[in-house]
C-alpha cells in the first residue's frame, strides 16, 4: 500500500504538468469568419493554421441545413485558407 501511494505522490505532478502543456481549442480560436453557402449564410469558428479538425459552425441557418453540413463548410474554408 506504502508503495502505491508513493507512486501516486509522485505520478500527479507529472501529470499536472503535462496537462497543463496541452493547448484546449479555446486557446486556438481564430475570430470567427463568414462563409457564404448555397443555403445560407454560415458562421464559423477556425482554431489553428494549419489544422482543420477543430473548425465548426457556431451559426448556420438550421432550417436549412444540418450541423454537420455546417461544420463540413466550415471544414473546407478553414481548408481553403490552408493552401
Amino acid at each position: 500500500m506504502k508503495s502505491t501511494t508513493v507512486k501516486l505522490v509522485l505520478t500527479l505532478p507529472v501529470l499536472a504538468v503535462l496537462t497543463a502543456c496541452i493547448p484546449s481549442p479555446e486557446d486556438l480560436e481564430t475570430t470567427p469568419v463568414k462563409v457564404q453557402t448555397p443555403k445560407g449564410e454560415v458562421t464559423c469558428q477556425l482554431y489553428r493554421q494549419d489544422r482543420v479538425t477543430w473548425d465548426r459552425a457556431i451559426n448556420y441557418p438550421a432550417t436549412k441545413m444540418t450541423v454537420p453540413e455546417a461544420d463540413a463548410y466550415c471544414r473546407q474554408e478553414g481548408q481553403r485558407r490552408l493552401k
